[in-house]
């Protein structure tokens, strides 16, 4: 599982899932599935956590996943991903910039992959 994009995003995301403060990330169906012809994940599923060198610097499980349209998502999955978002429409602003910059535009309707995940090794 490769969080954010490379460089100073992906660091601090990782820094966050192995101090055990973010326990949840979001995809686009379209964008990081579709798109890139993955299957969703499932719960049970362990995944190595790499860093921008792609070396695993954790392993994580999957403990949740709900497909949810983008004006959905609830506060209590921004608060799980432990990014310090100040309102579900500060992470919604975010997360649409983030998504614009990556050449997505989304609307209210867009399917979000909601990912809940616990940090199991180092």
């Amino acid at each position: 599982m490769e969080l954010g994009t490379p460089g100073e995003m992906r660091r601090e995301l990782t820094d966050l899932t192995l101090s055990g403060a973010k326990q949840a990330t979001a995809g686009l169906l379209e964008l990081d599935y579709h798109a890139e012809n993955e299957a969703l994940e499932h719960i049970g599923e362990r995944l190595a956590v790499v860093d921008d060198s792609g070396a695993r610097v954790a392993v994580v499980e999957v403990v949740g996943i709900r497909l949810v349209p983008f004006a959905g998502v609830p506060w209590e999955f921004a608060l799980a991903e432990g990014e310090g978002y100040r309102s579900i429409e500060h992470w919604r602003e975010v997360h649409r910039r983030f998504w614009a910059a990556e050449g997505c535009q989304i609307d209210d309707s867009s399917t979000v992959v909601c990912l809940w995940y616990r940090l199991v090794s180092l």
